[in-house]
């Protein structure tokens, strides 16, 4: 399947009909301490809630709390599984991040047990590019929701090589 492109750009098109795709739920991840203040040294915050447990609990949770963008460590799998679906035609070497959201029912914590079910939302052609919205909904080992996970992902198209 080939899009209409400019004469600049060869069109390698993430096929359109996995828009509305379920792909199976990951294995659960189950969120660990160090992990939780891992991330959040990576991300540069010093809030006590997301390092010291104690302080965790006194403000009413039963663990650490893992930054509100530590979700992406769970997304990860789901969009794995979209990578690996050769129905779908994306090449990953033309991946560029385009947006990232989340919402969220609960903040994550230190000791759940997380599973994560993708969703393909969209897939838009735009200038010989595809952008893939994907929606990842996690949900904790009682199945309540945690936190949606909404990625755009865009293909760029490969540039012709000039003679």
């Amino acid at each position: 399947m080939r899009a209409r492109c400019t004469a600049r750009y060869t069109c390698t098109v993430v096929n359109p009909e996995i828009a509305g795709r379920v792909y199976p739920s990951t294995a659960p991840y189950l969120v660990g301490r160090e992990k939780v203040r891992e991330f959040a040294r990576a991300v540069c915050s010093a809030s006590p809630l997301h390092h010291d447990a104690e302080a965790a609990r006194a403000a009413g949770y039963a663990d650490v709390v893992a930054p509100p963008t530590f979700a992406v460590v769970v997304q990860e799998a789901t969009l794995a599984q979209l990578l690996a679906d050769d129905a779908a035609g994306v090449d990953f070497s033309r991946v560029v991040h385009g947006d990232q959201r989340f919402t969220y029912t609960r903040p994550i914590v230190a000791g759940d047990e997380l599973t994560a079910t993708l969703t393909i939302a969209a897939v838009k052609q735009l200038g010989g590019h595809s952008m893939v919205t994907a929606s990842s909904d996690v949900v904790d080992a009682a199945g309540e929701h945690v936190v949606t996970a909404t990625s755009t992902l865009v293909v760029r198209a490969a540039e012709e090589e000039t003679a």
